[in-house]
């Protein structure tokens, strides 16, 4: 039995918007809090494909790396690159006692972390009333909690 991937989609958004201090839609531009659109910058949370590893002999259960693709989003160039740094900083980033910012899901423990993909911003500077964008990619490896 492979892991479920919503606790872990839920708990990757609150802590791309706890840690961005930004909103953070998840498939959907975010909302403020009026319920009008969420004011620039904001990131927008995509699940995509995903990998299983198969359990070892007399284990019942495998991981799951599962791959999301975080869209920074903005009016200038500035505002995307300092939103997706903040994105990778609350992803990857690591300390000497391990990552900088925990993605607590119940029943799973997180194995890995990994950028795979940054493609950068859009070439526009956003000065002529453009939207900005930034995309990130990442694989995030699960195991059930013993």
């Amino acid at each position: 039995m492979s892991p479920p991937r919503l606790p872990l989609t839920r708990a990757l958004l609150g802590a791309l918007a706890e840690g961005t201090g930004r909103p953070c839609g998840l498939g959907v531009l975010p909302r403020g809090v009026d319920g009008g659109p969420a004011a620039f910058p904001y990131a927008i949370l995509d699940s995509l494909d995903g990998e299983f590893a198969g359990p070892e002999f007399a284990d019942w259960h495998a991981d799951a790396a599962w791959t999301y693709q975080v869209t920074s989003v903005g009016e200038r160039a500035d505002q995307v690159q300092w939103l997706a740094d903040r994105v990778r900083a609350v992803v990857v980033d690591r300390n000497f006692e391990g990552w900088c910012w925990e993605i607590p899901v119940a029943g799973m423990a997180v194995m890995d972390r990994e950028l795979v993909a940054d493609a950068g911003g859009d070439p526009v500077d956003g000065s002529q009333g453009d939207i900005v964008t930034y995309v990130q990619r990442f694989a995030i490896t699960v195991s059930p909690a013993a």
